[in-house]
This record gives C-alpha cells, sequence and structure tokens, in this order.
C-alpha cells in the first residue's frame, strides 16, 4: 500500500509523477499534505481499500508519513 499511496501523492496531489517520497520522509512538515489534501489521502485509502476511516483516527501520529500511514492501516487489518 505504501508504494500506491506514494504514487498517488506524487501524482494526483502534487502533480510530480517523478516525485519519489520516502517511507519516513514528514509529510506534514514537509508541506507535502496540508489538512486538505491529508482528506484526499484518506478518501483514496477509503476507496482503495474499502473501509472507513474514523475521524479519531485521523492523527499526525497515523498520518505524518509512508510508513506511519501503513503502520495504521495494518492496526485496522
Amino acid at each position: 500500500m505504501k508504494e500506491r499511496l506514494a504514487r498517488y501523492i506524487a501524482s494526483d496531489i502534487l502533480n510530480e509523477s517523478d516525485r519519489v517520497i520516502g517511507d519516513d520522509e514528514d509529510l506534514l512538515a514537509s508541506g507535502l499534505l496540508d489538512s486538505l489534501s491529508v482528506m484526499s489521502v484518506i478518501h483514496f485509502i477509503e476507496q482503495e481499500l474499502g473501509i472507513d476511516v474514523p475521524a479519531e483516527d485521523v492523527t499526525i501520529e497515523n498520518f505524518v508519513s509512508l510508513r506511519a500511514i501503513d503502520a495504521y492501516l495494518g492496526r485496522r487489518g
């Protein structure tokens, strides 16, 4: 899922399909994602995986990096 998320963020959000996003790159502090684009990522996850991400799970800890998102999704299992 990390690879699909990285491609989605690079191509659909940043419009930079060549952009490589590291697993531990801070998506929020780096400015790659803002609150609106985090919601786009959540929508993408919900559509791709067929799950609901509750509002209480939308935290910095869960969405700070690709690795954090992947770990969160693993816990949702």
